[in-house]
C-alpha cells in the first residue's frame, strides 16, 4: 500500500475503533429505536466495489504490514464513514498506470492530479470543492496534516465522497499502486444544506 493510502487506511481503522468505543453504549438502544448503527470490517474490497477497473495485468499485492484489500465502514444515522483499498503491482510505468486510470476516473468528475499533497498542472479545486488537501470539512484530516501526502495521486468526486489511484515509486521493473473509495462523514452544517 502507498504511504498514504497507509495512512488513509490507518486512519479508517481509528475512526472506526472510536466509534465503536464512542457508540458502543448506543447500540443497545439503537437496536430498539429509528436509529441504525452499522459496522463493517473485512480484509477485502474488490476494483468493482471501489468503482474502479483493475490494470491490465496488475496483480493484488500484500506486504508483511498490510493486506492486498480492505472494507471498513461505520454508519449511525446519516453519519457514514466508509474506506475500501486495493493495492496492486505492475510491471508498468507510473505514468503507464496514471494515464490509463484518467478516463475510469473521470466518470466521477474531474481528475485531479497531485504530488506531495499539492496540485500538478492548472486544475487545483474541481467544480466539487475536491482539492488535494486531506483536510476535509475544516475538521476532519485523512492522514493527521493537511498536506503530508508524499505520493502521486488521481482523484475524483466529491471532498466527502471520491476515489484515489496512489503510485508509490516503480522498484524493480515494477510499480506498486492502490485504489481507493473513500465517503466523509458530511458537516451537520453542510447536511442540513443539502437536505
Amino acid at each position: 500500500m502507498t504511504a498514504h493510502l497507509r495512512r488513509i487506511a490507518a486512519f479508517a481503522a481509528a475512526a472506526l475503533f472510536a466509534s465503536i468505543m464512542l457508540f458502543g453504549g448506543i447500540a443497545s438502544f439503537a437496536q430498539n429505536s429509528d436509529v441504525d448503527l452499522s459496522l463493517h470490517a473485512n480484509s477485502h474490497a474488490t476494483a468493482a466495489e471501489i468503482g474502479l477497473p483493475v490494470y491490465p495485468g496488475a496483480r493484488l499485492y500484500k506486504d508483511a504490514d498490510n493486506d492486498a484489500a480492505v472494507d471498513l465502514g461505520f454508519s449511525f444515522g446519516n453519519f457514514r464513514f466508509t474506506v475500501m483499498a486495493a493495492n496492486y503491482i505492475a510491471n508498468d510505468s507510473p505514468e503507464q498506470i496514471l494515464a490509463f486510470y484518467r478516463k475510469p476516473l473521470s466518470r466521477y468528475g474531474e481528475v485531479l492530479e497531485c504530488s506531495h499533497g499539492k496540485p500538478i498542472g492548472s486544475l487545483t479545486v474541481t467544480h466539487s470543492g475536491l482539492t488535494c488537501s486531506d483536510q476535509h470539512g475544516g475538521h476532519v484530516q485523512v492522514d493527521g496534516s493537511a498536506d503530508s501526502s508524499s505520493d502521486h495521486e488521481l482523484r475524483a468526486g466529491s471532498p466527502h465522497r471520491y476515489r484515489i489511484v496512489g503510485i508509490n515509486d516503480a522498484h524493480d521493473g515494477a510499480t506498486r499502486f492502490g485504489i481507493v473509495y473513500l465517503e466523509l462523514p458530511k458537516d451537520s452544517e453542510e447536511g442540513k444544506k443539502s437536505n
